[in-house]
């Protein structure tokens, strides 16, 4: 489990792939703390570490995460959001992240106001019927309150610190990012659910 809280911003070294999946080669200051066989969420995206070295570590991702997140578009050199899991004694300081993305969105709009960076996401209707003003949503694996929801998308204001520890402070329309909506919606869902 995670926090949506980014401890690094990684680099993305190599992701060799074939039918099969693909093996993501990452940089990041966060390697010395890892183990083979430890969960890293990469820009919201829940992985095992598979080899450690150095400053760095590689996770393999199978078809259906790369088709489901924007890691299978990654090429080297992407910035990516890195976060460890938090520890039974730790603080849950952003909101209940899995790591299980749930698709992607659009960045629609990239604008400032004030000492804020407002994001713009469009994303399709089976993930937008979660997302509720001022709940919570993580966009690339960082945990972030909705500001605004129409009926394509939603608003995100992102406050300086936010920008400056992650990968979204060069987000510019047409950009991909993943989305993971709050985990008690679908819960909800399914309990309120008629049966069948």
């Amino acid at each position: 489990m995670f926090t949506g809280l980014i401890e690094d911003v990684g680099e993305l070294l190599a992701l060799d792939g074939n039918k099969l999946g693909a093996r993501l080669t990452i940089r990041t200051s966060l390697a010395v703390q890892l183990s083979e066989g430890d969960s890293v969420a990469v820009n919201g995206v829940c992985l095992t570490a598979t080899e450690v070295g150095g400053d760095s570590f590689s996770a393999d991702a199978m078809n259906e995460t790369l088709s489901r997140s924007s890691l299978g578009g990654a090429t080297p050199g992407t910035q990516l959001n890195l976060e460890l899991p938090v520890r039974a004694n730790g603080h849950l300081g952003g909101h209940i992240v899995q790591g299980h993305v749930d698709g992607v969105g659009t960045v629609a709009a990239a604008t400032e106001d004030g000492i804020a960076l407002v994001l713009n996401v469009s994303v399709d209707s089976d993930v937008l019927r979660y997302i509720v003003e001022k709940g919570s949503v993580a966009v690339d694996g960082i945990s972030l309150t909705v500001a605004r929801v129409d009926e394509s998308g939603f608003d995100v204001w992102l406050i300086p610190e936010t920008v400056e520890r992650t990968n979204l402070a060069g987000a510019q329309p047409g950009r991909t990012v993943n989305i993971e909506v709050d985990i008690l919606a679908k819960y909800v869902e399914r309990l309120v659910a008629p049966k069948q």
